[in-house]
């Protein structure tokens, strides 16, 4: 398939097609983000482009001093961030790192005709070909992955194919030997499958089921869908629609040769149904358990061809169908997730015809969930992370004392991100949200925007804490304060969230048994069937009711009392012996013991006066590497014990430095080692250049491309309140 772009287009130093990034311009729609390429030069001259674009686009923007002092360090830094918030009053980020997620929107682009704008397509390819192992040839599953697996490889090179990379592609030739040596695409884990099918280069017996049946049993039923993780049964839903419609593309001449590229024999010879448990050994993280095997088995070779009645069928697929609609609805065609989305996609498609207004809505959104980097273009995670960057940002930004009447210049930016929180405040529960199975999330805050909708327990904790120190800012000149009642409907929603074991999930309490763990399907990713308690939720959801209470003692004092409570009596539990705490969604020990070391804090528990404080403290000094930085490897996040990084990480050693200050810790040495290291990084502009990517999901990682400016500015800024302004 061939993309034509209209507008400059030059080569990389790969001989890949590049777009001119001068024509890049970043859409900001009330926080809804999307990309657009100005093809004119009358359009780019008639629209400059700013310091947000430029930064994100790797392009050349002014210089500043060195600085000598922390606040001068924190100072220029906060210049700079500044002048990346968008009109909206929010900071965009990239949000990448998972590489099997990018190709399910674009097979679901190129299957319902809604293909991408062609200099995406030219962008994309330069991403892919950027994140090609060079060791091998192929590609692992998220971006820093020490191995290539099936399903990065497998999908990858599909898209590349789709978006006009030839076969004889030296590259793409090593791509698809490397395929070949784990099996072909056949031995690519189930999502793979799902996807491969859907674009018609793989038959359906090639895939284990994806049963809507499972949605008519009774939510009683200790396995039903809805006591599921939300990603995965949100997934499951719409993806079990179109397993039972077994729907596939057409095809057209590219998908014809896929057919012939992605298999160790030719297509037309394959027994797709014996390979329907075939997974390549590198994918095979999570093997499932022998009665998960036993019952697919069951379902495609009894249950399906005997015992499946049409009208069973036919309930199912409306049931899951209901759901589809709901979701499309409560999100605004965004999605929970790309995955979600494109599934969505494709369902309404089937469902609709290419013309059904479901499938054009889903078109004119398709692109908030991509996003421009120096290396070309990525898929978030998410439609952005808009929430929770500006609520960490306002945080940092405070503490180096933006909102003081001595820094004029700062306190609009404070203003208009009071704003931007006060506008995504969820300000109602989702319409019939028992029938949608969904948590009730008024007065929460989401991850991106009101708009997409769904609540998560750190961005409600982190918005409710940002929000309060924003308006206790007297000389602030804010537009509308927010009124107490939705902070207190914030309060009502932490509440609601908490677990019996004192712990908080992400979206909802834990509505399963921890034995549907049994059931885990992920194959190269686990942990995808329960919700977990996690360390950063808890602390967060902890630290933001404190800080409630000081503020406001007499709303819920007994239940806030209890939960925090029960909530510190979790984080302590949660310690490991050596004194660290385990993260989930940033890497790893580091991040945790930040987060939970501020929590104890402000329970009053210091190193001083609490043993819980004073082992994680030393846990973290135990790490200190000899330039005085920390560095932490994401390989921590699978072994779940501490593996150190080659080279010191800026963001994790703004992390531990945090952690000591707010636990009290008396010498202050530690802490000055540390930030000097982050001092000496800093750049010319006042930014710090992307290391090693920060978050965490599953055993792999995520790229907050904020963090490396936001974190450095809050660390630096703690140390000055705490020792003083003096030379490091």
């Amino acid at each position: 398939m061939e993309h034509y772009v209209d507008g400059d287009v030059s080569l990389d130093t790969s001989g890949d097609q590049k777009t001119d990034y001068s024509r890049w311009r970043l859409m900001d729609e009330q926080g809804r983000q999307s990309w657009r390429y100005l093809e004119s030069d009358e359009e780019r001259a008639d629209w400059p482009q700013t310091t947000f674009e430029k930064h994100f686009l790797g392009l050349d923007t002014a210089n500043l001093p060195k600085a000598q002092t922390p606040l001068q360090a924190a100072q220029g830094a906060m210049s700079y961030f500044s002048q990346l918030q968008l009109p909206s009053g929010q900071w965009a980020s990239e949000c990448t790192g998972p590489l099997f997620i990018l190709p399910c929107v674009v097979i679901a682009g190129h299957v319902t005709g809604s293909p991408l704008p062609a200099a995406y397509a030219v962008e994309i390819r330069r991403y892919l070909f950027a994140r090609q192992r060079v060791v091998d040839g192929g590609w692992g599953w998220h971006a820093e992955a020490r191995r290539s697996s099936a399903i990065g490889t497998a999908l990858n090179y599909v898209v590349l194919r789709l978006l006009g990379a030839g076969r004889d592609d030296p590259r793409l030739v090593r791509a698809r030997a490397l395929l070949h040596e784990l099996g072909g695409a056949t031995h690519a884990p189930g999502i793979a499958k799902f996807w491969l099918c859907v674009l018609g280069v793989m038959k359906w017996e090639c895939v284990n089921p994806f049963l809507p049946e499972l949605w008519l049993t009774s939510d009683s039923d200790p396995a039903a869908p809805s006591k599921w993780y939300l990603h995965t049964r949100t997934n499951f839903t719409s993806m079990s629609y179109v397993w039972s419609k077994q729907w596939s593309y057409g095809g057209d001449a590219v998908t014809e040769q896929l057919q012939a590229e992605l298999y160790t024999q030719p297509y037309n010879t394959i027994d797709f149904a014996a390979h329907r448990g075939s997974l390549a050994a590198v994918d095979n993280n999570y093997p499932k358990w022998w009665l998960v095997n036993l019952v697919n088995w069951l379902t495609v070779t009894v249950y399906v061809p005997y015992l499946r009645k049409p009208a069973t069928a036919e309930s199912a697929e409306r049931k899951v169908w209901d759901l589809i609609v709901a979701e499309d609805r409560n999100t605004e065609y965004i999605g929970l997730s790309p995955i979600s989305k494109a599934a969505n996609l494709v369902a309404c498609y089937f469902h609709e015809g290419p013309d059904g207004s479901s499938v054009r809505a889903h078109r004119r959104t398709m692109t908030q969930y991509f996003w421009m980097t120096k290396d070309g273009m990525a898929c978030n995670l998410s439609d952005g992370i808009q929430v929770w960057d500006t609520s960490l940002g306002v945080q940092a930004l405070a503490a180096a004392g933006a909102g003081a009447k001595a820094n004029p210049r700062f306190q609009s930016t404070l203003v208009r991100a009071h704003a931007f929180l006060a506008d995504h405040q969820l300000l109602e529960d989702i319409a019939d949200q028992d029938k949608c199975h969904r948590w009730p999330r008024k007065g929460g805050w989401p991850f991106s925007t009101r708009y997409q909708g769904y609540m998560i327990s750190e961005c409600t904790a982190e918005g409710l804490r940002s929000v309060m120190q924003l308006q206790e800012m007297s000389h602030l000149h804010l537009a509308q304060r927010i009124p107490e009642q939705r902070l207190r409907d914030a309060v009502d929603c932490l509440l609601n969230l908490q677990n019996d074991t004192g712990g908080f999930g992400v979206y909802e309490k834990r509505l399963g048994s921890p034995k549907l763990a049994w059931l885990e399907m992920g194959e190269f990713v686990g942990k995808t069937m329960v919700t977990y308690d996690h360390v950063e939720c808890t602390t967060a959801a902890v630290s933001a009711l404190l800080s409630f209470s000081k503020l406001h003692p007499d709303y819920r004092a007994v239940e806030i009392e209890t939960t925090t409570a029960h909530g510190l009596s979790f984080i302590k539990q949660s310690q490991k012996p050596d004194g660290g705490w385990h993260g989930a969604w940033g890497v790893c020990f580091t991040y945790a013991g930040m987060f939970a070391l501020e929590a104890l804090a402000l329970a009053g528990e210091t190193y001083a006066t609490s043993e819980a404080s004073r082992r994680g403290c030393d846990f973290l000094l135990d790490k200190q590497k000899e330039d005085g930085g920390w560095g932490e490897s994401y390989l921590s996040l699978r072994q779940e014990e501490y593996v150190q990084h080659e080279e010191s990480q800026v963001v994790q050693t703004a992390w531990a430095c945090m952690a000591l200050i707010h636990a009290g810790y008396a010498e202050r040495e530690p802490v000055k080692r540390g930030l000097r290291l982050i001092m000496s990084r800093q750049q010319s502009k006042g930014q710090w250049c992307q290391e090693s990517l920060e978050g965490g999901i599953g055993h792999g990682v995520i790229s907050y491309s904020n963090y490396k400016l936001y974190w450095p500015i809050r660390a630096l800024a703690e140390y000055v309140a705490r020792f003083g302004n003096e030379q490091l």
